[in-house]
């Protein structure tokens, strides 16, 4: 098939079957320095588009194939919102896909367009980037088209976040001395305090990327992910570089750790000696601690956050 890929079974999102929008070529309106794709220039709209009816075809046979297809994802060698036909596309979708939800992974770079704006608030799940706030790093980890403006697209993702009924994910990835200084996070946590979405990730180059940047630590990761508001929905998504050496925590050290800072078991395996995940099971077996399940995700959490609420 030329547009459908997968399934791909993703422990975030569930079994999904990819859509590419532009499976000839890089499309995109960034050149981040991550991108598993070589570099090319920036562009503000799609130089070859296929119809949606082409597209719809192939999804009509791939979901017959996979009736087991929990999420039809709409990506791109590139960014999928400049794909031209993306509203009739979607309706499109939308007709066929039965108990199927939809899902775009975006840069968030359109969403300042009232036409992508309207289009996403159609979807069932959307997943948008936010790499940095301050202009400086913006410009320097993700090289924006010479067209995009930062302020307004912060501004649309705010908004959005305000209006979007569906489920919404908010990813951030981290480089190696650009995104990752106190400045940014202070800055990043600001803006991420005044959205409301199901999940945050966070995480760091998992592929070779198209410049010679670096990603940074699973410990890095863990302490960025310190800094943040605990009242925000964070998880740690990415676990490549992993060289972090598993630790002691007494009872009171696992609580408030956790209070901080839900974590996953994974994140448990990394961070906590024997002894002390076996501290963690009898927390959890008297009632102290806690799991919460958020968007297929488990997290440890103490009893008491149970019944807490962020505010918006």
């Amino acid at each position: 098939m030329k547009f459908i890929f997968g399934p791909v079974a993703s422990r975030r999102f569930g079994t999904s079957l990819g859509i590419d929008l532009s499976p000839d070529s890089k499309q995109c309106n960034f050149d981040c320095l991550y991108c598993e794709l070589a570099p090319a220039a920036t562009i503000s709209a799609y130089t070859k588009a296929y119809t949606p009816q082409d597209i719809l075809t192939e999804l009509r046979s791939a979901l017959n194939e996979h009736p087991n297809t929990e999420v039809i994802t709409l990506t791109a060698n590139g960014e999928p919102t400049l794909y031209p036909y993306l509203n009739e596309l979607i309706e499109g979708i939308d007709k066929i896909k039965e108990d199927k939800q939809t899902l775009i992974l975006t840069n968030s770079a359109t969403l300042s367009e009232p036409k992508t704006y309207e289009s996403l608030l159609k979807l069932d799940q959307v997943k948008l980037s936010l790499d940095a706030v301050s202009l400086d790093v913006f410009r320097k980890i993700d090289r924006p088209h010479n067209d995009i403006d930062l302020q307004a697209l912060v501004q649309s993702l705010i908004n959005f976040s305000q209006t979007y009924t569906g489920r919404l994910f908010i990813e951030i990835l981290f480089v190696k001395g650009l995104n990752d200084t106190d400045e940014e996070i202070k800055a990043l946590n600001a803006v991420l305090e005044k959205l409301k979405c199901e999940r945050i990730d966070i995480g760091t180059i998992d592929r070779p990327p198209a410049y010679p940047i670096e990603g940074i630590s699973y410990d890095k990761l863990f302490a960025l992910s310190q800094e943040f508001n605990p009242k925000l929905p964070l998880h740690i998504a990415s676990r490549k570089e992993v060289n972090s050496k598993p630790s002691s925590y007494t009872n009171e050290e696992i609580i408030n750790t956790l209070d901080k800072r839900p974590l996953t078991m994974d994140d448990i395996k990394l961070l906590f000696d024997e002894d002390s995940i076996q501290r963690l099971e009898t927390l959890l077996r008297n009632e102290t601690l806690a799991t919460k399940t958020i968007s297929n995700i488990e997290f440890f959490v103490p009893s008491s956050n149970l019944q807490r609420k962020r505010n918006h």
